[in-house]
């Protein structure tokens, strides 16, 4: 398609096209033009921001010259889940400008009505599609938990947090009794991640999305709504590890005396983690208990990169290898949340990391997430001045497709009936 006009917007709320300039795309620092075939309509449940202090950079329709838009504020694209962009929004950014918030800012534009960003739809599962959510039903499916457990302390945050406060997607498809249920066990963390989205220091000049788990839940709390989900939601999955808590591995007896609960009632579904990876034996512990599945969340496959967003408290980056190894050698299911950032995450050097990292793990799934961060502010964090050449994020995902050809690209965590049947057909759709 020709390429869409840039977007901007007056600072009260409104946004416009400007006419005069052709939208382009961020990769590492740099701004540059988008190929046609990366634009998509900005898929339902996206949504627009405006970036204060910040004037975006676009192509002159009229000279093809690369120049500053001074109608007003850059304009980035939020792209809801099972969507992958290809370029932030590429913009100059005054010295005042605020940090901004915790969200990813894809490159956008305007074109023959309606908007646009590059991007893909790199998961078919519609488990957080924003169609798929009726408010009144999850109203009325969260109180009916809260009804049926009214002691159980992690099912009143999930449902008057989680759900009904922060419109988690998996705490509503739980109050909806279905797919995949989260189950947040741990207070503490073990790392320092630069963009926590759930404890922030007070120093900082950007704020948590949502609170962190308070207390310490036990196996009993855990088994109670854990057992039912399984038994009866469709394609079920229950995971350990949440945006509203710190490592679960830390609290890993719990989760391994609820597994070995869990299964004395129930054979069905899947026993997911979402971790760091940071302790292997832990990891081990519960390989052997029943685990199926793990998520290693990581910003990158090379060990400064990591270390430098991470900020890990006694443990390294050779241990989540090594954890990854360990589900492997059970026979489960092992997945990396990449945090995708273009131009650092697409980079030569981190693309050699990654077909390592593939090979010696035997991984199983990328989970291509959008990079939740100010780029300017992550890239200052972790003392990144260069970020190196890069290939590009649509031709490195075709690169690694063509190398490993059973390496699965996703956006969630697989039910058990795709891990173990057929992976392009057995999941909610």
């Amino acid at each position: 398609m020709k390429t869409p006009y840039l977007l901007y917007s007056d600072g009260k709320g409104n946004i416009f096209e400007d006419l005069t300039l052709y939208a382009t795309g961020r990769s590492g620092w740099d701004a540059m033009p988008v190929p046609g075939e990366d634009w998509i309509p900005l898929p339902n449940g996206g949504s627009l921001y405006e970036l204060p202090g910040r004037r975006g950079i676009g192509i002159d329709v009229e000279t093809g010259q690369m120049r500053l838009c001074d109608k007003g504020w850059a304009v980035a694209a939020f792209i809801p889940p099972a969507h992958t962009g290809f370029y932030l929004a590429a913009y100059e950014t005054a010295p005042d400008a605020p940090t901004l918030p915790l969200f990813c800012y894809t490159a956008a534009g305007w074109q023959n009505d309606q908007f646009w960003v590059p991007a893909t739809r790199i998961e078919p599962d519609i488990r957080q599609d924003c169609s798929g959510y009726d408010d009144k039903k999850i109203k009325v499916g969260a109180q009916s938990l809260l009804e049926s457990y009214p002691h159980n302390r992690l099912v009143k945050h999930l449902m008057e947090n989680c759900c009904q406060t922060y419109n988690c997607p998996a705490a509503r498809n739980f109050s909806l009794g279905r797919w995949e249920c989260p189950i947040p066990v741990s207070p503490a963390c073990n790392a320092n991640c630069i963009g926590c989205i759930s404890l922030q220091p007070d120093e900082e000049p950007i704020v948590s999305t949502q609170d962190r788990l308070q207390f310490k839940p036990t196996p009993e709390e855990i088994v109670e709504f854990a057992v039912p989900h399984l038994a009866t939601a469709p394609f079920p999955i229950i995971s350990f590890g949440q945006g509203c808590e710190g490592e679960p591995l830390l609290m890993w007896e719990t989760i391994r005396d609820s597994i070995l609960e869990i299964r004395k009632h129930t054979t069905k579904g899947s026993i997911n983690i979402n971790t760091n990876g940071s302790k292997p034996d832990a990891v081990r512990a519960l390989c052997k208990a029943g685990l199926n599945s793990i998520r290693v969340s990581t910003n990158s496959a090379r060990k400064n990169i990591y270390t430098a967003y991470y900020r890990p408290n006694n443990y390294q980056f050779e241990d989540i290898v090594e954890s990854l190894k360990i589900v492997s050698a059970f026979g489960g299911w092992t997945s990396i949340n990449y945090f995708v950032f273009p131009g650092m995450t697409d980079s030569i050097e981190e693309v050699e990391a990654l077909r390592k990292l593939i090979r010696d793990t035997n991984l199983k799934m990328i989970q291509w997430r959008n990079f939740n961060i100010d780029p300017d502010w992550y890239l200052g964090k972790i003392n990144v001045t260069e970020t190196g050449d890069a290939i590009g994020i649509k031709n490195m995902q075709q690169l690694l497709q063509a190398e490993f050809p059973t390496l699965q690209f996703g956006y969630f965590n697989p039910p058990i009936e795709r891990i173990k049947g057929d992976f392009q057909l057995d999941f909610a759709h």
